[in-house]
């Protein structure tokens, strides 16, 4: 009988377990012992499955390294993000593989779910494992990757529902690991030729929407500069059949953002310096500071100082109805309005307050008090698109400018507008 072990239970990691513990024995690891107390009680701390996905399952929830020894059948899916320098931090990773490699056992099978660059697996984690289990990788445990491909905040295409990408160290492996995530895929799978190949398709998916949107955005500012509107040019270019309806934006979360810089990194180690790749980094990461400029000059063509000026910023997650604020772009906006010495007060319903303050030290105000100068609608929660724009002036001193980052207003009901 198949046990399975997932480590690490955010976005990732407790919707597979929750899937597997359909079908399986599961033991569902994290570190974080807040988060396992709340999974204990069947919720979510990520807010993203309701209390019916814990029930008629077959999990143990655990902070403790030792019971996953009972597993044979091991997943890791924690985070992988990028330091300061934007260089990729396999900390989380190779700390997981450790702990993996301390109860691993003859016969036993790793999977990797985390988003890697190429050659990872094999040159980075496979080797913790092999020193922290005393056993030889492809003789005494196999191993695989397959990487994950959830999307926060989608209720519709969940786990079963997405075509998922497999791949071994042996022909062995892959069959085995096929038939295990082949329990609960309805969506089939893919089998990658090689590890390698399955670490690469992954980094490329989110490469590819981070190039696409960087050119939408440097669209953006572009006919910003000649005062036509970016949403009506591609509303009349989208007529065209096989044209891609990409569309500009901050472009934060712990995905698109942060992908191009795993490839990026891999490339510059073989000898490759990306010219487009980089690019597209570079105008993505402008984008705050582009719409904060728009902002401040809008302030000054009013006849206000922006450092006597009140700016309320409406939401700060990094995507819609989703409760995650990891590498959130609106924080970039925020400071960069701060640095005109503008106060700025912020509101988001999905966002959890002592979160905010705790990585960003950023307080999140429960009701807008008083007038501003400037609203910017910075996430497209349904909650704000819902706002009629009375309450939009409510909230204005004087006259409403909206900058409606996501255009998810009717820029007819304003007199003055703003989007990317």
């Amino acid at each position: 009988m198949t046990i399975i072990s997932v480590t690490g239970l955010g976005y990732v990691g407790l919707p597979l377990a929750l899937e597997f513990a359909k079908k399986f024995k599961v033991i569902g690891f994290d570190i974080n012992e807040t988060r396992i107390e709340l999974m204990k009680q069947g919720i979510d701390p990520s807010n993203e499955l309701n209390s019916e996905a814990f029930k008629n399952v077959d999990i143990t929830f655990t902070s403790l390294v030792e019971p996953l020894r009972e597993a044979t059948f091991h997943i890791i899916g924690v985070p992988t993000d990028i330091d300061k320098n934007k260089v990729p931090n396999l900390n989380p990773l190779l700390s997981a593989s450790k702990s993996i490699g301390s109860i691993l056992k003859k016969g036993d099978t790793v999977v990797y779910e985390s988003t890697v660059y190429p050659g990872c697996t094999e040159e980075d984690c496979i080797p913790v494992l092999e020193e922290y289990s005393g056993l030889k990788a492809g003789i005494d445990f196999q191993f695989g990757y397959s990487p994950e491909r959830i999307v926060p905040g989608d209720r519709v295409k969940t786990v079963g529902k997405i075509l998922k990408i497999v791949s071994g160290n042996s022909p062995e492996a892959l069959k085995h690991i096929s038939e295990v995530y082949g329990a609960i895929i309805e969506a089939g799978l893919h089998q990658a030729p090689t590890i390698k190949v399955a670490e690469a398709a992954k980094v490329i998916e989110n490469t590819q929407r981070d190039i696409n949107i960087s050119l939408m955005n440097e669209l953006a500012i572009i006919f910003d500069k000649m005062d036509i509107d970016t949403q009506a040019v591609l509303e009349a270019a989208g007529t065209k059949w096989n044209f891609h309806p990409y569309q500009p934006g901050l472009v934060g979360g712990h995905c698109i953002s942060v992908d191009p810089f795993y490839l990026m990194h891999k490339a510059k180690k073989v000898g490759i310096d990306p010219q487009v790749i980089a690019a597209g980094r570079r105008v993505n990461d402008f984008i705050p500071t582009f719409i904060a400029k728009k902002v401040v000059q809008t302030l000054i063509e009013q006849d206000k100082n922006p450092g006597k000026s009140r700016v309320l910023v409406m939401g700060i997650t990094f995507k819609e109805e989703v409760s995650d604020i990891r590498n959130s772009k609106v924080i970039d906006l925020i400071k960069e309005l701060e640095d005109y010495s503008i106060e700025v007060d912020v509101i988001d319903p999905s966002a959890d307050p002592l979160e905010l303050k705790q990585y960003y030290d950023v307080e999140l105000t429960t009701n807008p008090t008083g007038k501003y100068d400037s609203i910017i609608l910075a996430v497209g929660h349904q909650v704000y698109r819902n706002m009629a724009p009375l309450e939009f002036e409510k909230l204005s001193n004087g006259p409403v400018y909206l900058f409606d980052i996501k255009g998810v207003q009717n820029k007819k009901d304003f007199n003055n507008y703003w989007r990317l």
